[in-house]
């Protein structure tokens, strides 16, 4: 067969397995059992077409064909790990800082009432009993009393695994508590904001007041850079839903709210993401007695340096000189 016979006979053939091939790398549908027999037939054709010492144009081509495809039917899997970290290098920063305003007042709502209610709670212990009743701060006095191997916990039965699914529940409760409290024009994630700010404070300060700060502290430091963040971008998320109802503009306000719990999802996964990082770290690494305090605050000190870069500064474009 001569090679002008040989490429008009199977140049279809060819052409339309080049076709198949630009679907699949497209990610658009393609049939998959065709793509492979179409492979397996090329193959023998460069196999022929090179034994033959047909023109280098034909085996170009050919050559081309079968390592375009080999590369994308033998390609190595990445489970969507690619994906994943577009989502976490690029897109979830950038959706924060667009929402920047909201998580500014968040903040302001979060921390204010949180240093405040530190402030009282220790000059005094009224405050604090006005926030939490006896029975409680006597627990939390308990969690964080002197000579426990393990901070931080009520009871010693549970290990870190079933430690770690109760601080992911409780963690991510609170974040869908700021969240969906939003619905409220706004004004529910305000309150939950500011309560929690409150309370968490109020509990601070009490227990550097009686003297326990130096295991509180040591046990708080690291995973409060996630699960702090985590919060107050729950609640900027849900005062981003609230503002669809409260100003709807030319939209109709159930329109309106729907568009902005859209445009509030991105920072409530980050904010999920933050709490299920801060969870991992309340269980197997805050509630070690046996790590040095100065060790935790070293570690604390890092996570705090690196949720700043990772909102501040992921995902934006480099500019290039000239």
């Amino acid at each position: 067969m001569s090679p002008m016979h040989f490429e008009a006979t199977y140049g279809p053939l060819w052409d339309a397995f080049a076709s198949e091939l630009a679907l699949a790398r497209q990610g658009k549908s393609a049939d998959g059992a065709l793509l492979a027999s179409q492979y397996r037939r090329v193959c023998e054709h460069l196999a022929l077409a090179q034994s033959r010492a047909y023109p280098i144009h034909l085996v170009a081509r050919l050559e081309t064909l079968t390592q375009d495809a080999h590369q994308l039917i033998y390609r190595r899997q990445d489970y969507g790990l690619r994906q994943l970290s577009q989502l976490l290098r690029v897109d979830l920063p950038r959706a924060v800082r667009a929402q920047g305003r909201f998580v500014l007042a968040a903040l302001a709502l979060f921390v204010v009432p949180l240093v405040a209610a530190f402030l009282l709670a220790w000059s005094g212990p009224d405050f604090a009993l006005r926030m939490l009743d006896a029975a409680q701060l006597r627990n939390y006095e308990a969690m964080y009393g002197d000579g426990k191997q393990v901070l931080g916990r009520l009871r010693e039965a549970g290990d870190d695994w079933q430690m770690f699914g109760i601080y992911i529940f409780h963690n991510v409760g609170i974040g869908f508590r700021c969240f969906g409290a939003g619905i409220l024009a706004g004004v529910g994630s305000a309150f939950v904001l500011l309560y929690n700010g409150l309370v968490i404070g109020a509990v601070a300060g009490h227990l550097q007041r009686v003297g326990l700060g130096h295991n509180f502290w040591p046990f708080v430091a690291t995973h409060s850079a996630f699960e702090l963040t985590g919060i107050v971008l729950s609640g900027a998320a849900g005062l981003r839903m609230g503002l669809g109802w409260l100003a709807p503009g030319r939209q109709g306000r159930l329109e309106a709210l729907g568009a902005s719990a859209r445009a509030s999802v991105p920072v409530v996964y980050a904010a999920f993401f933050l709490l299920l990082v801060a969870a991992a770290f309340e269980a197997f690494w805050s509630s070690a007695a046996w790590i040095a305090p100065g060790v935790k605050y070293g570690v604390a000190a890092v996570c705090w340096i690196l949720v700043v870069l990772w909102l501040g500064l992921m995902g934006r474009e480099r500019r290039h000189a000239g």
